[in-house]
Parts: C-alpha cells; sequence; structure tokens
C-alpha cells in the first residue's frame, strides 16, 4: 500500500480509501442493497490487511448501522490510532425540526450521535456531507471548531457543493480563525469530470485534500453498458446521476474494456487508475460489496497508463449540467 500527506497536513493516509456506505443493514434506511454485519465484517478486515487505514462512512448511511459496524469491525480488527476514521452530516437523521441540516443544534447531537455508533472517542475527519443554504456558514463553522476542540474531531471536511460556496466557507474560517477544512470529497470520474474546471484547481491551490466519491461510476465503468446488478437496480440516487449524455458514456466505457484488455487487468483498475493519476486527487473512496473490489482498488496502484492511454480515456467525454449535489 502507498501512503501520501492528506493534503496540507501532516496526516498521513493510504492513496486507497474504503468507502462504507456498502456496510449497512439492508432493512434500515434506503439501501436495500447493502451488505449485512458479516459480510462487512469480512471486507473491512480484508481492506485492513491489504494495508488501506483510512475507511469512509456517515451518519445516514443505512440509517446509522454502517457506523455501528465499521465501529465494531475496528475495534476487533486494529488499533484505534492506526484507522483514520471519517464520518459526516447533514442528511437527515429523523423526522421533524433539528433532525437534518448544520445547525449548531444539529452538529453537536450528531457527532455525538455518531460518537456513540462508532463506538470511538474521537474521529479523524468530520465532514459536512452537503452546504446548507438554510444555516448562516459563521454558525456552521464555528460549531464544527468547537467540535474540534472538544477533541470530538481531529480535523474537519466537506463534500459536493460549488467552489464558490467551498471559498466563501474557507475565508469566513480563516477570518474568524476557525479550525480550517483540509479536505474535500467531490463526485469525479469517468463519466463526471466537471469538478475538473474549478474544485480541484482550487484545492490543489490551497493544499485540500481531495477524497473523490463514486470512482467508478456506481460500477458502470467496471462492466458492460447494458448489464445490470442489484445495486443499480435499486440504487435510486444513482439512476440519477448518469443520464444526461449516454452516447459519451457508452464510448468511455468502451474504450475502458479495450485498455482492460490492453494491459491485461479488470476494468476498474483503469477507472481507478485513471483517477489516480489526477494530481490534485489524493485518495478516490471506493466501495466493496466483494472481496475482487478491494483486490482491484489496491492493484490499480501499480497500473500505469500512458499519456495515449489518458487521452483515448477522455476524448469522448462532452460537459455536464452539475450533479451529485443533493
Amino acid at each position: 500500500m502507498d501512503y501520501v500527506k492528506f493534503g496540507g497536513t501532516g496526516l498521513e493516509v493510504s492513496k486507497i480509501c474504503l468507502g462504507c456506505m456498502t456496510f449497512g443493514e439492508p432493512d434500515r434506511g434506503n439501501h436495500a442493497w447493502t451488505q449485512g454485519e458479516e459480510p462487512s465484517r469480512a471486507l473491512i478486515r480484508q481492506a485492513l490487511d491489504a494495508g488501506i487505514n483510512f475507511l469512509d462512512t456517515a451518519n445516514t448511511y443505512s440509517d446509522g448501522s454502517s457506523e455501528e459496524i465499521v465501529g465494531r469491525a475496528i475495534r476487533d480488527f486494529a488499533r484505534r490510532e492506526e484507522i483514520v476514521l471519517a464520518t459526516k452530516v447533514f442528511n437527515r437523521m429523523r423526522p421533524g425540526p433539528n433532525g437534518a441540516g448544520l445547525s449548531r443544534k444539529a452538529i453537536f447531537d450528531e457527532i455525538d450521535n455518531s460518537l456513540r455508533r462508532l463506538g470511538t472517542d474521537y474521529v479523524d475527519l468530520y465532514q459536512i456531507h452537503r452546504f446548507d443554504p438554510t444555516t448562516p456558514i459563521e454558525e456552521t463553522l464555528e460549531a464544527l471548531h468547537d467540535v474540534v476542540k472538544a477533541g470530538k474531531a481531529r480535523y474537519i471536511g466537506a463534500s459536493s457543493m460549488y467552489a464558490w460556496q467551498f471559498a466563501k466557507m474557507i475565508n469566513t474560517s480563516k477570518a474568524n480563525g476557525w479550525t480550517p477544512f483540509v479536505s474535500m470529497q467531490d463526485h469525479l470520474n469517468l463519466l463526471y469530470r466537471e469538478e475538473e474546471r474549478e474544485m480541484l484547481p482550487f484545492c490543489q491551490d490551497q493544499k485540500i485534500a481531495v477524497i473523490p466519491w463514486s470512482p467508478l461510476a456506481r460500477g458502470r465503468l467496471t462492466r458492460d453498458w447494458d448489464e445490470k446488478t442489484a445495486r443499480s437496480e435499486t440504487d435510486e440516487f444513482g439512476k440519477t446521476l448518469y443520464k444526461q449524455a449516454e452516447d459519451a458514456d457508452r464510448a468511455i466505457i468502451g474504450v475502458v474494456g479495450e485498455l482492460a484488455k490492453k494491459h491485461g487487468v479488470a476494468r476498474a483498475q483503469i477507472a481507478t487508475a485513471w483517477i489516480l493519476q489526477k494530481s490534485a486527487v489524493t485518495a478516490p473512496i471506493i466501495g466493496a460489496s466483494k472481496s475482487g473490489h478491494i483486490d482491484d482498488a489496491v492493484a490499480a496502484l501499480s497500473v500505469r497508463l500512458s499519456a495515449e492511454d489518458v487521452a483515448a480515456l477522455e476524448k469522448p467525454y462532452v460537459p455536464h449540467q452539475v450533479e451529485g449535489f443533493k
């Protein structure tokens, strides 16, 4: 496993982050395609054995059961200080007022709930899952600062939003001497590259770590165009993401298949190798529901794409409207 500094911090993380949205009880929340505890534990252990020290989950994944499963696995399989554990806050966790969002009340309630489910005193990275237009950013940022000062989080990060929103939040934190954001978890893969226009250059300039979600485009980059899976048929959010440019997407998926044959590797390794060669990217977040998914992610670290390979993969792409902010 390769390790890298986390943006401008001294924190070291594996170049592959294990995404934990796949881990959770299928009858909790709205992800019927998730893995239950036993298969999830096996995959987490495999990732840890492979040298992956960076795990990303969220309070909302499977109604909190992802955090519960991940927390128990870490306690059983690793020393807490060896793990970089990330979770998130924003999405609705209960009906009624204050059950979602980034108010001071919501953040203080949800960090304690996440720590309880994870069975730990702190998380290494506490991320806002989305931008909250209904709460003053000063309220959100001071609350996050206080979470860090209380020892409940080591660092704070953000996820999908417009670059101007992220810049505004960063500058507000600097002006007030509050804890700065150190990472951006954004939507980036061969089928969706709009983050290359503003967010990636901004993060690179500001020495902010970039940890893309859905680097395999919900698995579309790993299989033939017409092949279906249980997740593709039931992932309602995923169904909204890749409808804009099907002709271009089909062409890109075709090139991925051709290069996989050329290099003698799985398609997932080609798609992951492409995102790894982006200089702004710190560690893509790889979801896993089978052991081979982790094997492919780790193996992608050794795949070397030529300039001609990269050009062929990128040539069919066409501009998209922004997706993934909801």
